[in-house]
C-alpha cells in the first residue's frame, strides 16, 4: 500500500449496486430483466489541489450514472461485456489510472448467491 499511497492515488468506489438489466446468452434470458450487483473500484490521480470542490475529483454520481445508462442502453449477452463497457466509461476520464469492475448475475442458481465476473482495466490497456 506505501508504493499506492507514495503515488498520490485515491480510491473511488461504488459497492453492491444492484440494477435491474435486459442480460444473458440464452433465449430465455432474453426481454426477461434480472438483477445484477455491480462493484467498482477506481483508482483515481491526486493532485496538489486540496480545495473543497467537486470538479476536481472523480465523482461517484457520475460513475453511478454512467452505469445506470449502459445497463439501460439495451440487451448485453455477457457480463464480460457489460464489465468492459463499464470500465471503458470510467477510463474516459483521464484522472482514471485503473478500474476495477465486478458484474454478479444474482438469481442464475438458486444454490449460489452470484455468479459473474471481475476485471481490472488500466490505462492504456488495449481493450477488446
Amino acid at each position: 500500500m506505501n508504493g499506492i499511497a507514495a503515488a498520490g492515488v485515491r480510491h473511488v468506489f461504488l459497492r453492491d449496486m444492484v440494477l435491474q438489466a435486459s442480460i444473458g446468452w440464452y433465449p430465455h434470458e432474453h426481454g426477461r430483466p434480472q438483477r445484477v450487483r455491480i462493484n467498482i473500484d477506481l483508482g483515481v490521480e491526486e493532485d496538489a489541489d486540496t480545495s473543497d470542490h467537486l470538479s476536481r475529483v472523480v465523482s461517484y454520481e457520475t460513475v453511478a450514472s454512467a452505469v445506470r445508462a449502459i445497463t439501460g442502453a439495451g440487451h448485453i449477452k455477457l457480463v464480460e461485456t457489460l464489465a468492459e463497457r463499464v470500465a471503458a466509461a470510467c477510463l474516459a476520464d483521464p484522472r482514471v489510472l485503473f478500474a476495477h469492475v465486478q458484474v454478479e448475475k444474482l438469481d442464475v442458481f438458486p444454490d449460489a448467491a452470484a455468479a459473474g465476473v471481475a476485471i481490472l482495466r488500466r490505462r492504456g490497456d488495449a481493450v477488446p
